[in-house]
């Protein structure tokens, strides 16, 4: 963007002139039918499908939404990943990718529960591989009606989850008591480590904000994002995944053709460098982290990772709490190794890997992020 562009736009001419009749266009500029599977749900009385309206909704990296669900055997789902659906570049070997499946496992398993349903669950049945995913499943899930299932208090926090990437409210700790609930949520044998203390929040802004700026500057890596980016209500409702920038400013950038995937990959451009400032205003108002340790990291243990890291992250909707994962520190690509090491240094001082890593702290409500309707992903 040229500065007096900008400028013209911050001093509200360009939205003004958008939103003339009445704010008509600011009115119409919410995805609704990106959004729709948010008040899905109680439209499926099979047990499968009602389960899976609620997996869908599962946090995931870049909202890809890589699932992929076959319904033909009754009484049974197998899961595949949608191999198009990855993420090459950040993540080489799948294993955010595989964390986004254990995601969209849990909160399955968890609806299950709630229609009175037990999930036998077996991961990998025709075998892994450490490389990457392919066309073999993730999962073959058996419902098994069960009267002794006992539902799980975290499933009503589900239509409230949110990755809250908002920057967060300095005035505002993070209680020892809110962290304590936050690993109360672990169920699937991960190690789950927290901290609010000054000089640990410090050192961990510092760290998140260098990798963050480490993604963004590897161009191959940051293309990725450029590339998932959704701008406006009609981009988001065609394509409703990647990374959604909708509602009024963004379509009204796009429609004067100031905000675009071109302008946001020119590290010479404002919308670049204030691309920067909003990714570093995040990182540093972290209150508090969170992160997950796996003993090995076998297929198995990414599942479980992604199991623990949904719980987590319905625990702290219980609490009130805002959640932004923070993973680039641990992303497996060449530029980002002294990041990975300081990570795994200062976290799992014993072994292991970091799984995942995020901040806490408090903010206004978001709303829900765009989704592919059920039928899309059924095969």
């Amino acid at each position: 963007m040229r500065r007096r562009q900008f400028l013209a736009l911050a001093g509200g001419g360009i939205v003004l002139a958008a939103g003339a009749a009445g704010g008509t266009f600011a009115a119409t500029r919410t995805p609704d039918r990106a959004l729709a599977p948010w008040a899905a749900t109680s439209l499926y009385d099979e047990p499968r499908r009602r389960a899976l309206s609620f997996a869908i909704l599962a946090p995931n990296p870049h909202n890809r939404q890589p699932w992929l669900v076959d319904l033909g055997t009754e009484g049974e789902i197998t899961l595949y990943v949608d191999t198009n659906r990855l993420l090459p570049e950040t993540d080489p070997f799948n294993r955010q990718i595989t964390i986004g499946l254990g995601c969209f496992l849990e909160l399955m398993i968890l609806a299950a529960a709630e229609d009175g349903y037990r999930v036998d669950l077996a991961l990998f049945p025709e075998g892994d591989s450490a490389e990457g995913l392919d066309q073999r499943p993730v999962a073959r899930a058996r419902f098994i009606a069960d009267g002794s299932v006992t539902p799980d208090p975290l499933f009503a926090q589900v239509l409230n989850r949110r990755s809250l990437k908002d920057p967060y409210d300095l005035a505002r700790p993070v209680s020892p008591e809110t962290l304590a609930s936050l690993h109360a949520a672990g169920s699937h044998g991960l190690t789950i480590g927290s901290s609010a203390e000054a000089e640990h929040v410090a050192r961990l802004r510092d760290l998140t904000g260098r990798a963050m700026l480490i993604e963004i500057d590897t161009p191959r890596t940051y293309r990725e994002s450029v590339d998932l980016m959704r701008l406006g209500k009609a981009e988001i409702e065609a394509n409703p995944d990647g990374i959604d920038f909708g509602g009024p400013l963004f379509d009204t950038l796009a429609l004067f053709g100031l905000f675009t995937r071109e302008t946001a990959a020119d590290p010479n451009s404002m919308v670049f460098a204030q691309g920067k400032d909003v990714v570093l205003a995040n990182t540093s108002s972290a209150m508090a982290h969170v992160w997950l340790v796996s003993g090995t990291n076998t297929r198995q243990d990414q599942i479980a990772a992604g199991r623990d890291w949904v719980r987590i992250n319905l625990a702290a909707s219980a609490a009130g709490l805002g959640l932004q994962p923070l993973s680039q520190a641990l992303q497996e690509f060449p530029e980002m190794a002294d990041c990975y090491a300081e990570a795994h240094q200062w976290l799992a001082p014993a072994g292991g890997t970091v799984q995942m890593l995020a901040r806490l702290g408090y903010a206004d409500a978001i709303g829900p992020s765009p989704r592919w309707p059920l039928e899309a992903k059924i095969i």
